[in-house]
């Protein structure tokens, strides 16, 4: 149970929901979106979620959508990681989501509520990062949906107006036969806490890479990319430079040490370039 008192809206449209969290804000109190709510209740116990209304958007057809066109699969932000588990229109993402927490919790988590939460593993951005998906986003304003680049509103963590929220990620249909690497490493137990997560793609012939667990932050580092794509250079050596290009500190947690993050690191980029390099030089 949470510590606190909260209204319930359950809006069925973009439009009601946005002005439902708009009137909340107006009257000076706080409002949150609510997809699965998981990370709500565990934090909300701990004091470190509150808010006045909960608004869940799970009655919005579009968060809930998983279908696709031509160009694009588009996924609703309000699916749970089951739904996409179940699902094998993008095994990359499939693989990834099925690693995160456990049986019982993934019939709950959201790929929105995983990817905007305060958890800062946020696994499930890993493959949208990579292939450069887009986010149709609800905020206030003449335009109240509309689409950005997940590169220009993911920065270590989602950035959205007070009000607004994710409705679906659309991927490009070109990236999901890539050939692609997912692998998660973990310190203790099946379904503990990542050490890290790794995605690895292979796109026209370069590799690219995305990663959770070994930063405050999940990324994808174009410059870590520029190493292991250097043309004549032995793979250890792609590795090794890559690993110079770090953005920021190594985790050092009871998960592991930020040096037995490092090193685990390593063997997983090593063991990438075997599988999906190919006849990269």
């Amino acid at each position: 149970m949470l510590t606190f008192p909260f209204d319930y809206f359950r809006p069925i449209t973009v439009s009601e929901a946005l002005q439902t969290a708009e009137s909340i804000n107006r009257k000076g109190a706080k409002a949150l979106y609510y997809g699965g709510g998981t990370e709500i209740l565990t934090l909300g116990r701990l004091g470190m979620y509150y808010a006045d209304a909960m608004i869940d958007i799970k009655n919005i057809p579009l968060c809930k959508v998983y279908q696709s066109d031509d160009e694009f699969l588009y996924i609703g932000s309000a699916l749970t990681l089951m739904e996409i588990d179940q699902q094998a229109f993008f095994p990359l993402l499939r693989d990834t989501v099925k690693e995160i927490a456990d049986h019982t919790s993934r019939n709950k988590i959201t790929i929105g509520g995983n990817i905007c939460g305060k958890i800062f593993y946020r696994e499930a951005v890993l493959p949208l990062l990579l292939t450069d998906s887009l986010v149709l986003i609800a905020s206030p304003g003449e335009q109240e949906m509309k689409y950005v680049n997940i590169h220009d509103i993911f920065n270590q963590e989602i950035q959205l107006a007070r009000e607004g929220f994710i409705i679906l990620f659309s991927i490009p249909k070109k990236f999901i036969t890539m050939p692609y690497h997912a692998v998660k490493k973990r310190q203790q137990w099946d379904t503990g806490y990542p050490l890290i997560t790794l995605n690895g793609m292979r796109v026209d012939d370069e590799i690219r890479v995305a990663v959770s667990g070994l930063c405050p932050f999940p990324f994808r580092s174009l410059e870590m990319e520029k190493k292991l794509n250097m043309f004549g250079a032995s793979i250890e050596h792609k590795v090794t430079s890559a690993m110079n290009e770090l953005p920021d500190q190594i985790l050092d947690d009871q998960e592991g040490s930020s040096e037995y993050r490092l090193f685990v690191f390593k063997n997983m980029l090593l063991d990438m370039l075997k599988t999906i390099g190919g006849g990269l030089a």
